[in-house]
């Protein structure tokens, strides 16, 4: 059974979008496994978003996603990391596709609702970062 990790990120929290896009994804048959609110630590945030760190957004990307509190998810599901990335829609919501959540919900390229995994490879380690083993409940049958 495939992971994901999902960020719902301060530009949707702000407007109080998390329950929304949680829903949104749950009806893609995915399962949420672990679920927590936080605010991320430059530390935690230059972790995450490593691999941009020599981008000239790396510090706006750094500022922001350490402006307030995010909600950090693990869904679990056939092709969840697939399902997710198309329900998301491209990273710019002006190109996304309409009726995806940053169509709907972002605002900009740097303010767009969600982040979410991706690769499997990638959701693996973005997840270890948010959350311990014992942290995630499986629903796998």
């Amino acid at each position: 059974m495939e992971r994901s990790l999902v960020l719902i990120k301060p530009d949707a929290m702000d407007i109080g979008l998390g329950g929304a896009i949680i829903n949104r994804l749950e009806k893609l048959g995915l399962k949420v496994v672990a679920l927590k609110m936080l605010c991320m630590d430059r530390a935690l945030a230059n972790r995450h978003y490593a691999i941009h760190k020599d981008k000239p957004f790396f510090e706006g990307l750094v500022n922001y996603i350490t402006s307030a509190p995010v909600i950090a998810i693990v869904f679990e599901g056939e092709g969840a990391v697939g399902k997710i990335r198309k329900a998301m829609g491209a990273t710019d919501p002006a190109k996304a596709d309409p009726g995806t959540i940053r169509a709907d919900f972002g605002s900009s390229i740097e303010r767009n609702a969600i982040h979410g995994s991706d690769s499997v490879e990638t959701a693996e380690e973005e997840i270890k970062l948010f959350f311990t083993e014992g942290e995630i409940f499986s629903r796998e049958k």
